[in-house]
């Protein structure tokens, strides 16, 4: 299994603290779609806490729901989540709740004064004793199912609060709900059922209402408008639910509002945001359609230069969002037919001097007429007349293959008995003909050739 460093911010590879990679699987779909961390076991022994205090951080900071369930080793937090954001967002429960304030070591030992609503730490590599000040919803949660002393193997008296499963809600009273109420109920995570207990309190859990995350649609505008365009990718949606064609409308009337109050061109923030609102829509390739179709009209050449870091955010090393491009590319000429169709080689070169479609994709778009699009027609003349610089790519291409194949052969020699570093170098002599005599019509060199010989 890969590891890496606990402390990640730190590239040594010797670095002594080490840790499995989260290992995410997705299962389900739509509303019942969820992210099933594997190793939550392994990881949390390598970090010395309870596996259900990362699995809460990773709640609290995408205000999804976790589940847990003991038997099978299965820490869930629901809506699809890719290892990679997990991983990054684990760096931020690590520094916040593992990591010694004074040495940086991974050792430290939480404790809790539950009268005092305080959470001690100790550091077994330094020594050094204080208190945790973070105030988020995982602190509320720690204060009031602590560590145990089994460790950090052990899910703690979290699964433990003598929650009643779902068929002993259906019973009503009875022996088993005051065997529960005492905490007798086991791992207190799946009944006799087997269904799993959703761990977040549902309404008729009161207990749990001071750290759940408020999911009203204000509460969700708001951590929205606080969060930076990078972590608004993590959010989970409902809109991912919606066709793609539906999501493209989506994030066309968020780019228009955008250039609604910014006319000419767009900041770093603006691009940023533009690229996290389609990373959120599942969209990334296919934005850069929208982007041609709201950005560009008949002065497309200079317009082109003005919004070109915008697209690379998007095109770079991405032959697929190039090739939308071009298809956008392609609406564009279409809609200004009688002004930009005379312009397709200039159009496609300045698409390639600011690097933002590659050599190789516009070689390969000519190669085929895409009908779709824009129609039979329209696409054959645009070919026709991106003709001209389509051949002088394929020239450039080949001038540049044949020059590098074309390095004289130079010869070096090396001599052992030569002073100092110098290196000889010897250019190989081609003999040039002995000069021929011509006498009579006849060819000789300086001897006589004797033809009875030949």
């Amino acid at each position: 299994m890969a590891s890496v460093n606990v402390n990640r911010s730190l590239s040594d590879q010797f670095y002594r603290y080490k840790m499995p990679k989260i290992i995410a699987k997705v299962e389900g779909k739509g509303n019942g779609i969820k992210t099933v961390i594997v190793n939550m076991v392994e990881i949390a022994k390598a970090l010395n806490r309870p596996p259900m205090y990362p699995t809460k951080y990773f709640g609290c900071v995408l205000g999804a729901q976790v589940n847990c369930d003991l038997k099978n080793e299965r820490y869930i937090v629901n809506g699809a989540h890719e290892s990679n954001k997990l991983q990054d967002l684990l760096d931020g429960f690590i520094q916040k709740y593992v990591l010694c304030s004074s040495c940086g070591n991974p050792e430290t030992v939480l404790g809790v004064l539950q009268k005092k609503s305080v959470i001690t730490t100790s550091c077994k590599a330094c020594g050094f004793s204080g208190t945790l000040n973070n105030r988020d919803k995982l602190t509320t949660y720690i204060l009031k199912y602590p560590p145990t002393s089994g460790g950090p193997s052990s899910v703690g008296p979290s699964l433990q609060s003598g929650k009643k499963s779902k068929r002993k809600q259906k019973e009503g009273k009875g022996k088993d709900d005051k065997k529960t109420q005492n905490g007798d109920s086991g791992n207190g995570v799946q009944g006799e059922s087997g269904d799993e207990d959703v761990v977040d309190g549902g309404a008729d859990n009161k207990d749990d209402d001071d750290w759940c995350e408020d999911t009203t649609a204000d509460a969700v505008a708001k951590r929205m408008e606080e969060l930076s365009a990078g972590a608004k990718g993590l959010m989970l949606n409902d809109d991912l639910e919606k066709s793609a064609e539906e999501r493209l409308q989506m994030f066309f009337e968020f780019l228009n509002k955008k250039k609604e109050t910014n006319e000419t061109s767009f900041d770093i923030a603006i691009q940023k945001d533009i690229v996290a609102e389609a990373e959120r829509l599942d969209i990334r390739d296919k934005a850069v359609l929208v982007l041609c179709e709201l950005l560009f009209d008949e002065k497309i050449i200079q317009q082109i230069k003005i919004h070109r870091l915008l697209f690379l955010r998007f095109t770079a090393d991405n032959p697929k969002a190039q090739k939308y491009v071009l298809r956008g590319f392609e609406q564009i000429v279409k809609l200004h037919r009688t002004v930009l169709m005379a312009r397709v080689s200039h159009i496609l070169k300045a698409f390639y001097d600011t690097d933002i479609i590659d050599e190789k994709v516009i070689i390969d778009w000519g190669t085929k007429v895409y009908k779709k699009g824009v129609g039979k027609e329209v696409a054959e003349e645009i070919h026709e007349k991106a003709a001209p610089f389509l051949t002088w790519l394929k020239e450039a291409e080949e001038e540049e293959s044949d020059s590098g194949e074309e390095e004289e052969e130079i010869e070096v020699i090396y001599d052992d008995r030569m002073r100092g570093h110098e290196i000889q170098v010897r250019e190989e002599k081609i003999e040039q003909p002995k000069p021929v005599v011509v006498q009579n019509n006849v060819k000789k060199d300086e001897e006589d050739i004797d033809i009875d010989a030949i």
